[in-house]
């Protein structure tokens, strides 16, 4: 091998080494990050696109796992410095679907979910306090939850753990075991219709997470590899 070679190869290891917590950029098209195992230290780290704070919102993503029927776990976390639990999606066991915004939380009654792949879509909006949930492409009941709040920016946004604090105090209990894929976020609620399209597998170019162009780093346990989805 030519020392032209060796020398490029050796700058890049050290580039990589020396900046561990740069976010890399990368299209995961069809991928899905694994969490295989229970962990307080395995998790994704996003880095949302957030210009200014989010009057509503719609997150959407894909799930894969066999928990529901033994514990909870966290689904997406989205913490501040002032709110850990600024956005949160989380399974419950004994009570189903929870979603909060600025702390204060709905529920969606739900006894388990699949032992299958499951599209999962919540929106929020400040103006009249109402949350959806969409599963499958079909929707829940709309709540009121905390009208007139506005979600803050500089966020610490996680997959696989509950954040207690910002960017940390996680919970081997509350972590996930599974996969999840395809997550996206906007910076305004979807229609009914864009929904259902974002469920067969459209898209409406999201403005703050981008599946194709995400954002992230990995710590501890955590692969990147083909979705178990179609």
């Amino acid at each position: 091998m030519a020392a032209g070679m060796l020398e490029k190869m050796l700058w890049c290891f050290l580039v990589a080494i020396s900046f561990p917590d740069v976010f890399g950029q990368t299209d995961l098209s069809k991928k899905a990050f694994v969490f295989p195992k229970e962990s307080d230290n395995s998790y994704v780290s996003l880095e949302g696109q957030l210009k200014k704070p989010l009057e509503a919102f719609t997150v959407c993503l894909q799930m894969y796992t066999e928990l529901s029927k033994t514990r909870g776990f966290s689904i997406f976390s989205y913490a501040t410095k002032k709110q850990p639990n600024e956005i949160l999606l989380f399974w419950s066991k004994d009570r189903g679907y929870v979603f909060g915004v600025g702390g204060p939380e709905v529920v969606f009654k739900a006894d388990e979910i699949p032992s299958a792949p499951i599209h999962m879509c919540a929106t929020w909006e400040s103006v009249t306090g109402i949350a959806e949930l969409w599963i499958d492409g079909r929707p829940r009941v709309r709540m009121s939850l905390n009208k007139g709040y506005t979600v803050q920016t500089e966020a610490s946004i996680i997959l696989g753990q509950e954040q207690d604090s910002f960017g940390g105090s996680f919970d081997a209990n509350q972590s996930l075991v599974g996969d999840i894929g395809s997550v996206n976020m906007w910076d305004f609620v979807l229609s009914p219709d864009e929904i259902n399209t974002v469920y067969v597998g459209g898209t409406f170019s999201p403005n703050v997470l981008n599946w194709k162009s995400l954002k992230y780093k990995v710590a501890g346990e955590v692969f990147t590899k083909p979705q178990l989805w179609s």
